[in-house]
């Protein structure tokens, strides 16, 4: 196949960022001599090794030296020859050794310097694709200027992968509006507001495309991934000052010990990021959700939530647009290091009686469109190796909340409509985990080769108990505190935990002495009928010298253990289905004394990783010891009485 060379002079076409400090640099010093005006950087160039550059800007001279120094490596400096100052420009040639990445751009004349900016270098291999009969989509995939073969390239319907010099073509009917590549491990995409740039947007119509994606190396084959599940960012409930003053310091901390580590960190918000209501009522919307979501110092691939469709549009296809036009693609897949990630939108938006002007009844179904499924088939197919670890996130879960049969055994239930399907398509990988959220608790399923983690909410209860005059603390609907998943992978070793928002690592679970939570709901609620106060209406608003202890695991799943002694003699757990407790006085009792109206989607629900133990006293110590599928343990000296309080751990 013939390549035809294009030539390398940038054209400046890109939004420009002036001076001084362009892209968050420091004042340029004191240029003493230099009087160097009007200078104008695009945030991006594309060029090719040893090609040129042009920018604009007054009073550059031929003996001018351009240094780049490479942002995030600053010993890597380059010193680029000024081949032509005209009064407005200046072109630089760059040297064949450069990479891609950020650089500052500093002009030096003698013993005089001035910082100019920065941007973004991304070393392109500068070809023209010969087209190709019935093909509409053409590119090339590149890491600073070398092609990579075998990239995984769709528009959402057909997948192909890139030849040996890294071109794919695609007879494409351009339907989804989008072409995407499947980012191989150990590399990484250029980032827009945190996003990846994995996919481009396409024109559409029969015209033939190009479409070139550039990745930079990063070798992730050690990694984390925060799976942030139900932020609800809507400007109410105080959610912008919790999640500023709260999770973007507890995940910024997180991040900067894993990278300093040596482990790559990623984010997956797992949908529901906004909330569709407040879109126009709040005037807060999708953009509005990328300026905080930026604040989060790592790549993020967003997930797709039944809150993230436009309630104003009846359909699934009209209703995620906005969607689609301001973050990306609603299902698409990535590689990092060894383990395949998929992303699937299991929302499908119905909104009955929406209409211009009208919000419908923003109702929808729990399921996986089949050109989606179709998709996924072909995707999956590209991987050889079924020992790869498969991770999928998507929004609504697969299963159920568990329920308990009468033997204390846990009961799975399908709750996604073809999730059968989705499992079948599966079936022939070793480990596949499906992360999902939407359901604002922690639980965990495992069926054969498929285990579930549904994930806790960043929002918590909707942001309802941490907001001013509340309870002053994050917690689910099950009592699992607001926070987000945390999975560590080397290779293909995939370990996960939950990590509650300001608490360390090793806070998983909380203990309660029943004999104070019946007496704080004798205060809280002596005779009350009142359905959301039941729990304490009924059982525990009695008196009580049982001395029973009730531990609420959230992480918990079958092949934990759980171990407490009294004085040395191990006490029987059980495990049960039960209220939490906190999430009680912190929701709905509280809601009596500041007249919240209370909503059933937010009353405390049944779970079943709790555990109840009875002591022989009212008073003695306990030594309380839970120990996770991955050898991780927890302990916790229980002192007696405990009280039940908002602030309790």
């Amino acid at each position: 196949m013939r390549i035809l060379k294009k030539h390398s002079i940038i054209a400046l076409t890109v939004i420009f960022c002036l001076l001084p400090g362009c892209n968050n640099d420091p004042d340029p010093p004191d240029n003493g001599k230099l009087q160097i005006t009007g200078v104008s950087i695009p945030s991006t160039i594309n060029a090719t090794k040893g090609g040129t550059i042009t920018i604009s800007g007054k009073g550059f001279e031929l003996n001018d030296i351009i240094v780049l120094t490479l942002i995030s490596d600053p010993l890597k400096v380059y010193n680029c020859a000024v081949n032509e100052a005209t009064e407005s420009t200046v072109t630089f040639t760059l040297p064949i050794d450069i990479t891609t990445g950020t650089y500052s751009i500093t002009v030096k004349r003698v013993n005089e310097s001035m910082l100019l900016g920065s941007f973004l270098l991304n070393i392109t291999l500068g070809m023209d694709i010969p087209d190709m009969p019935g093909m509409t989509i053409k590119g090339i995939v590149y890491c600073d200027g070398e092609a990579i073969p075998g990239v995984v390239v769709s528009d959402g319907y057909l997948v192909t992968k890139t030849d040996n010099n890294g071109i794919y073509y695609l007879a494409s009917q351009k339907a989804s509006g989008f072409v995407f590549i499947s980012m191989p491990g150990n590399y990484e995409a250029q980032t827009i507001d945190n996003i990846p740039q994995f996919f481009q947007r396409l024109a559409g119509g029969s015209s033939v495309e190009q479409k070139d994606f550039s990745l930079t190396l990063r070798n992730n084959n050690k990694h984390v991934v925060f799976m942030l599940a139900d932020w609800h960012l809507a400007r109410r409930n105080d959610d912008l000052s919790q999640f500023n003053n709260l999770y973007v310091p507890d995940l910024n901390t997180l991040i900067s010990q894993y990278r300093a580590a040596g482990t790559q960190p990623y984010g997956i918000p797992l949908g529901d990021m906004t909330w569709e209501l407040y879109w126009y009522d709040n005037n807060f919307g999708l953009a509005d959700y990328l300026l905080e979501m930026k604040k989060v110092n790592c790549p993020m691939f967003n997930v797709i939530g039944n809150h993230d469709n436009d309630p104003y549009e009846q359909g699934d296809w009209q209703a995620e647009k906005k969607f689609k036009d301001i973050i990306g693609p609603t299902y698409y897949s990535f590689n990092l290091g060894e383990v395949h990630y998929v992303v699937l939108d299991n929302i499908q938006y119905i909104n009955t009686g929406a209409s211009q002007g009208t919000i419908g009844a923003r109702n929808y179904n729990t399921y996986i469109t089949t050109n989606q499924l179709d998709w996924l088939q072909k995707d999956l197919a590209m991987i050889t190796d079924k020992t790869t670890p498969v991770i999928i996130a998507m929004h609504a879960p697969l299963y159920g909340n568990p329920s308990l049969d009468a033997g204390g055994n846990q009961v799975n239930n399908m709750v996604l409509s073809n999730g059968n399907d989705l499992i079948s398509l599966v079936q022939d990988f070793e480990k596949v985990y499906v992360v999902t959220g939407h359901t604002h608790i922690n639980f965990v399923v495992q069926s054969g080769n498929v285990t579930e983690v549904n994930t806790g909410a960043v929002s918590a209860t909707w942001w309802w108990t941490g907001r001013s005059g509340y309870a002053g603390n994050q917690i689910c609907k099950d009592g699992s505190p607001g926070g987000y998943g945390v999975w560590e992978i080397e290779g293909k070793d995939v370990r996960w935990h939950y990590k509650s928002v300001g608490k360390p690592r090793n806070y998983q679970f909380r203990s309660y002495d029943l004999n104070s939570v019946h007496i704080t709901a004798a205060r809280y609620a002596p005779n009350s009928t009142d359905e959301a106060l039941a729990p304490y209406a009924g059982v525990w608003a009695t008196p009580s010298s049982n001395n029973e202890i009730l531990l609420n695991i959230w992480g918990y799943d079958p092949s934990w253990t759980i171990s407490v002694t009294e004085n040395g003699t191990p006490l029987q757990v059980t495990r049960v289905t039960a209220k939490d407790p906190l999430h009680i006085i912190s929701y709905e009792a509280l809601r009596l004394n500041v007249g919240a109206v209370p909503t059933s989607s937010f009353v405390t629900g049944n779970t079943s990783h709790m555990f109840r133990v009875t002591a022989s006293g009212a008073s003695s110590p306990l030594e309380i010891t839970v120990t996770d599928r991955f050898g991780s343990v927890y302990s916790e000296t229980m002192t007696r009485p405990k009280d039940l309080s908002y602030l309790m751990n």
